[in-house]
């Protein structure tokens, strides 16, 4: 096993290729490779060799993992490949190579939360995640770098340094699970665990150019809790829709660690769920704060119209959004409150000061604004579900600006203060617990991924999923 706690080591290998080039066992989703091991086509072992040189060359130009465990995934897929052998593989991700954000708890592995302020022992358990995984026969190579305690949307700390965008290095992957994104658009491992707590796996995904999905709340068992509370969801992130539910179906299981879980079994996966044609979607268009990109704008009416195309009747939706910025605020800065309330006065000097602010204005909130947002958010969740009532989807643009440079919480010169008010197509939805899905639906005159959003009322994941299989294969074809 390599731990990596240092920062970026080598940017040559950006001036000898494209990483976003895949070699052919790194370009394979889920499902080719399931075909290629029932068929004896193609060995696990082999393409868990490929996916860890992949990662490594990944990591030294653009320090995307935290970890890679070359030796435990090599043990996995020679499992993995005995089972196929013998007709007997543990269900459709058997061999399938994943990585894991440095935010869920893995055995054998140190969860340091992208923090030095934590314990860099072994865990001694698997969370929920990561034994349903295990238990499908998933082959784990590594984990992920995120910022510390994925308290914004971006991916830089003071632990594991810098992560960077493989469409242009010198800028932001987004986050917090920037390091899964980067790994799947550059083919260092087929599916990635993220977390999404105000846009961390949507975000990501947009910057990169690849698919991330937020699940409805409570679809996919969590423990340790979140200390960002009900905000936090964990999900999927794949360079394909198809992966991303593959990967959601088997995460979608029980496990009674989580009192939070939805205790109502969620319905299976639908091969005839709707996709575009003749669908009722919502164009929501105006961000609760910042504003719109010109650049952003243009790649997302390109793509509605293309939808359009389709059948889909398009109307504009107007969301509810008074006041759900300082909602968020109050919640997340409160949760950040409750992370540092252990952490003595010498760690809180090595840790990230963007989060110590946050830390110590959530201080400042007392127990009655805490329940009083509470029922605020309750109001805002009911007002967000009954937007569905005349629509069946809900269509945005996945964050209002492209990627910027890296180091920077907002675009520099935009007089934005806070990551929220760029990435205020997300936020609103870890609010609503709604499950909302970004695909890529075209690039900026300077070459950036857009990604398009896709919201749906809660429980309807696989109808957000079918939409945004059509859409990816829609905006593949313009």
């Amino acid at each position: 096993m390599n731990s990596k706690e240092n920062s970026l080591q080598n940017r040559d290998l950006l001036d000898q290729y494209s990483l976003l080039d895949l070699p052919e066992l790194c370009g394979k989703s889920a499902g080719q490779l399931q075909s290629a091991y029932q068929h004896g086509a193609l060995s696990p072992v082999e393409v868990t060799k490929a996916h860890l040189a992949r990662a490594d060359m990944v990591d030294t130009a653009l320090n995307a993992f935290s970890l890679i465990d070359r030796e435990g995934a090599l043990a996995a897929a020679r499992a993995s490949e005995e089972r196929w052998r013998l007709g007997t593989p543990l269900g459709p991700l058997d061999g399938i190579p994943v990585t894991l954000k440095d935010a869920v708890t893995v055995k054998g592995w140190p969860s340091r939360y992208g923090s030095r302020a934590t314990d860099a022992a072994p865990q001694r358990v698997d969370s929920p995640t990561v034994s349903l995984l295990r238990r499908a026969g998933a082959v784990l190579i590594g984990q992920t770098a995120i910022p510390e305690y994925g308290w914004k949307a971006l991916t830089d700390g003071p632990l594991y340094g810098i992560t960077r965008n493989p469409w242009d290095p010198d800028l932001t992957p987004g986050g917090s699970s920037g390091g899964a994104a980067v790994a799947a658009a550059t083919g260092a491992g087929v599916l990635h665990l993220g977390t999404d707590g105000g846009g961390s796996i949507r975000v990501p995904a947009a910057f990169t150019g690849v698919v991330g999905h937020k699940p409805t709340f409570g679809r996919v068992p969590a423990y340790p809790s979140s200390p960002f509370g009900t905000l936090s969801h964990i999900g999927p992130i794949a360079r394909r829709a198809a992966d991303a539910a593959l990967m959601l179906d088997v995460l979608s299981g029980k496990d009674g660690r989580d009192w939070n879980q939805n205790p109502l079994a969620f319905s299976p996966p639908d091969a005839a769920a709707q996709g575009l044609a003749g669908a009722r979607i919502g164009l929501w268009t105006e961000p609760p704060a910042g504003a719109l990109a010109a650049d952003v704008a243009l790649v997302f009416d390109e793509a509605t119209a293309l939808i359009g195309s389709l059948g889909a009747r398009l109307e504009p939706v107007s969301p509810p959004l008074d006041g759900a910025l300082d909602l968020f605020h109050l919640l997340w800065f409160s949760g950040a409150a409750s992370v540092l309330r252990g952490v003595g006065a010498a760690a809180r000097q090595t840790m990230d000061p963007g989060l110590v602010a946050i830390a110590d204005a959530g201080t400042r909130f007392t127990a009655a604004d805490y329940v009083a947002a509470g029922i605020r958010r309750a109001e805002f969740g009911a007002a967000m579900e009954a937007l569905f009532e005349t629509c069946d989807l809900i269509v945005s643009p996945a964050t209002t600006v492209t990627p910027f440079p890296v180091g920077a919480e907002v675009p520099p010169g935009s007089g934005l203060k806070r990551w929220t008010e760029w990435a205020s197509f997300s936020f609103p939805l870890n609010l609503s617990q709604q499950p909302a899905c970004t695909v890529p639906c075209g690039r900026t005159a300077a070459g950036l991924p857009v990604g398009l959003q896709i919201v749906g009322r809660r429980g309807a994941d696989w109808q957000v999923l079918a939409a945004a299989t059509a859409c990816e294969q829609l905006f593949l074809d313009r």
